[in-house]
């Protein structure tokens, strides 16, 4: 897979037409990120099914605390069904400090999301469902056919990552280091491990899980590119203040990065001074969290994540000039090994 992320903080229209534009360039997945402080996702994914023909398309990632389980599974297949069965879902907890926002904690983050992503198989299997554990369900169901799309967990601590191997059809694995890859590559070894023989789910025929059996262990790497080095950098500093936020403690050590200033900029994005937090972010920071610079100056780091990972998607925020990465990213995935 090669995917590619966009970020409804733009209008539906031009992200609809950004899709279209990745299309174009090569990509054949296209995920929308959410946050309740942008655009609604799953009306960005309505307008890219209309204007794509091939791409693969779903949210990446939605989380099933703001809307219930039950509605998310019903939404994802909405748009399966409006764009003819190219739809994936992309599940996972969140971003802790936009959800703090509306008072969501992740203490059960795990099982929400494994509970999410059983319900929602049995409910595109027609079953009525009663659930009783992060979240209620009584006798709900669809009243519509729909069909088992491909789950891909949204992951970057190493429970969820494990659990997405062990569970799901792919992770998504938020990394954009290969040192990041290498040790989420051991955690989903180990979840394969443990993986039932029955558990690939999915039936899509452009899916290479549920055909052929295979897990699709795939690195969502923030991603920045430019034609010069210091354009690419300052507009990683966004979506590198969110990453660095959120990410556990291990990871944090693994680069040498100082907790308390992730904190410090966690409570900045929760309290709206946006600025203020993309200021705090460290040179080092987006050296950890995003592959930032010119397609010449990555491309050895996109190459060693590929000697790992099975798949790519080139996450937020692509660069300064969203029409001008595209064409990069295009032109460097052209060389890759996918």
């Amino acid at each position: 897979m090669l995917g590619i992320e966009l970020t409804p903080e733009h209008p539906v229209a031009r992200v609809g037409g950004l899709a279209a534009s990745a299309e174009d360039a090569g990509f054949d997945t296209v995920f929308v990120s959410h946050h309740y402080n942008n655009r609604d996702e799953f009306v960005a994914l309505a307008d890219i099914a209309r204007r794509t023909d091939s791409v693969r398309l779903g949210p990446g990632i939605t989380n099933p605390y703001e809307s219930h389980p039950v509605t998310l599974a019903s939404r994802a297949a909405t748009i399966d069904e409006y764009a003819d069965g190219r739809g994936v879902y992309g599940i996972g907890p969140g971003d802790r400090s936009t959800l703090g926002n509306l008072g969501y904690d992740h203490d059960d983050a795990l099982r929400r999301v494994l509970e999410t992503m059983q319900v929602s198989r049995r409910l595109w299997d027609g079953d009525r469902v009663d659930h009783d554990g992060t979240f209620e369900a009584a006798d709900a169901g669809l009243n519509y056919e729909a069909r088992r799309l491909p789950i891909y967990v949204g992951a970057q601590g190493p429970h969820m990552t494990r659990m997405a191997a062990k569970h799901a059809d792919g992770v998504l694995y938020n990394g954009a280091h290969p040192r990041d890859i290498e040790w989420a590559g051991d955690r989903v070894r180990e979840g394969l491990a443990e993986r039932p023989d029955d558990s690939v789910v999915s039936n899509s025929p452009s899916h290479q899980t549920g055909i052929d059996g295979e897990f699709d262990f795939a690195a969502y790497a923030s991603v920045s590119l430019a034609t010069t080095e210091e354009a690419a950098r300052e507009a990683a500093r966004p979506p590198v203040a969110f990453i660095a936020s959120g990410a556990p403690a291990p990871v944090l050590d693994r680069h040498g990065l100082d907790e308390d200033l992730t904190a410090e900029i966690g409570a900045a994005i929760a309290a709206g001074e946006f600025e203020s937090a993309f200021g705090l972010v460290t040179e080092e920071m987006i050296d950890a969290f995003c592959l930032a610079g010119t397609p010449e100056s990555t491309r050895d780091q996109f190459e060693a994540i590929l000697s790992e990972a099975d798949s790519l998607v080139m996450g937020s925020p692509l660069g300064p000039d969203l029409d001008e990465a595209i064409e990069l990213m295009g032109e460097l995935a052209t060389g890759l090994d996918l």
